[in-house]
């Protein structure tokens, strides 16, 4: 969940010097950007999906510094020359892009794939998955994530999140005005109740409208499950999960980016990113 949570702080800080930035300008030019509701969507727009894409363009350095992962140029052992060939294989047989390749150094089984496009995407497994999966198991995960770049989950992912962040604006700044004259009877401008108002309001919407996102985020790991079996076989898939079911117990992972992971087990369902992993391999082995 460490991912999730610095995810929105990063989309919220965004968005709040968006905000600033843009309310500078209106001023300094004499732009109403907000001055009728038609206004108020585009500007809500340009917040919300700015920060978006901000994030999805930043995801694949920001995510080589945050976990410190190694990019593999130039394969110098067997595990590195499996790994580098295994990806290839896969990224070949699912018509995207050869994804950067790279291992970061965690105790725990882990992996993740980002990047902004298709064809310029980064996946990268930790060590501890490499010493505690059978290479079939890990041929599995791979076929996971490259999935996921296959799928467009990271761009999808960003548009969803742009579009609910646009709606949090829009309707938190309504509810916003509305209160401020109604209540505050502030008949011209923003008063001070349209503010504090507003950052209530974008709160209490932004938390229903994560619900969503975290709802997308659990169908993808369905369908990237899905592209895994296709690529690596439905066993090598079913037999990945199972290892992390058996390790679920040992910690909570530490890591920013849990693309492969197991989600917290005290955060409620809504919350969650991923499915249970039981519903996960009963998914698989329903498949035809």
């Amino acid at each position: 969940m460490m991912r999730v949570g610095m995810f929105l702080a990063t989309n919220m800080a965004v968005m709040v010097v968006l905000g600033i930035v843009m309310s500078i300008l209106s001023r300094v030019f004499g732009i109403n950007l907000s001055g009728g509701n038609a206004a108020l969507l585009v500007y809500s727009a340009v917040l919300g999906f700015v920060g978006s894409l901000i994030s999805l363009f930043m995801s694949k350095g920001s995510a080589k510094r945050s976990m410190g992962v190694q990019i593999i140029e130039t394969p110098s052992n067997e595990t590195e020359h499996w790994l580098v060939n295994t990806v290839s294989r896969q990224a070949e047989a699912a018509g995207i892009g050869m994804p950067e390749v790279g291992i970061f150094n965690a105790p725990e089984s882990n992996a993740f794939a980002t990047g902004w496009n298709k064809n310029n995407a980064l996946v990268a497994v930790s060590t501890g998955l490499m010493n505690d999966m059978t290479q079939n198991e890990v041929e599995a995960v791979l076929a996971h994530e490259v999935s996921h770049v296959a799928n467009g989950d990271m761009v999808t992912m960003t548009l969803i999140q742009g579009v609910m962040n646009t709606f949090v604006f829009f309707f938190a700044s309504i509810i916003g005005r509305f209160v401020d004259r109604a209540v505050f009877k502030n008949e011209s401008g923003h008063g001070f109740g349209f503010y504090i108002t507003r950052t209530i309001a974008q709160v209490a919407l932004g938390f229903l409208a994560n619900i969503i996102v975290m709802w997308f985020s659990r169908r993808r790991e369905y369908r990237a499950d899905e592209g895994g079996a296709k690529l690596a076989g439905r066993e090598n898939m079913v037999a990945a999960l199972e290892r992390l079911r058996g390790s679920h117990g040992r910690a909570e992972m530490p890591s920013e980016l849990q693309a492969f992971g197991i989600s917290s087990s005290h955060v409620k369902k809504l919350a969650r990113t991923h499915p249970a992993l039981e519903d996960r391999i009963a998914a698989l082995n329903n498949m035809s």
